[in-house]
């Protein structure tokens, strides 16, 4: 009788479920003190293991943009955008990424699309600005561009990533979940 082919899989996450709870670099931030402990304005700091305004933070350029797209998720736009923009310059792809998420999620949807354009022209292959990109032109009414995105995800390797699952969902229930 042959093995199933996820049976491996199942077996590691049984002997090790830690393995269960690891995420890519694209899939949903898990809550963190930043979002479970501090206030607005503040991050969590792990050296000091206290709270600390953003501008003191000691994050380093790449801790920040997922720390930013955490607090974005948890509905701190303008703490995600204050602790991108208090880091180093110019931003980088993922950076730019998170600007364009939490402007669109504040309501700025123009500039929003910006900082995903300027996500993109640094690098093509960022699947998650793909995804929100899609994701802002389903909230306008493009579903044609939105659909486009998705062929691009699919196009780069990420077919049944995050991003392609997220903008995938969208599409096929017509709205956009706050994320």
């Amino acid at each position: 009788m042959p093995i199933h082919p996820n049976l491996p899989l199942l077996a590691a996450i049984l002997a090790f479920p830690s393995l269960a709870l690891a995420v890519g670099p694209e899939d949903p931030p898990p809550p963190s003190p930043t979002t479970t402990t501090c206030e607005s304005g503040m991050v969590w700091d792990t050296e000091l293991e206290r709270c600390v305004t953003i501008r003191d933070s000691t994050l380093s350029p790449a801790d920040r943009p997922t720390v930013a797209r955490e607090l974005a998720y948890a509905g701190r736009f303008d703490d995600a955008i204050a602790l991108i923009e208090g880091g180093p310059r110019p931003f980088d792809s993922a950076a730019l990424t998170i600007l364009g998420y939490a402007h669109r999620q504040a309501g700025r949807m123009g500039l929003g699309l910006h900082y995903y354009d300027a996500a993109l022209t640094a690098d093509p292959d960022n699947l998650l600005a793909r995804a929100y990109l899609g994701q802002a032109h389903l909230l306008a009414g493009n579903r044609g561009l939105a659909e486009a995105e998705r062929l691009e995800i699919r196009a780069r390797g990420g077919a049944g990533t995050w991003p392609d699952r997220a903008l995938s969902d969208a599409l096929d229930q017509g709205f956009v979940e706050d994320y």
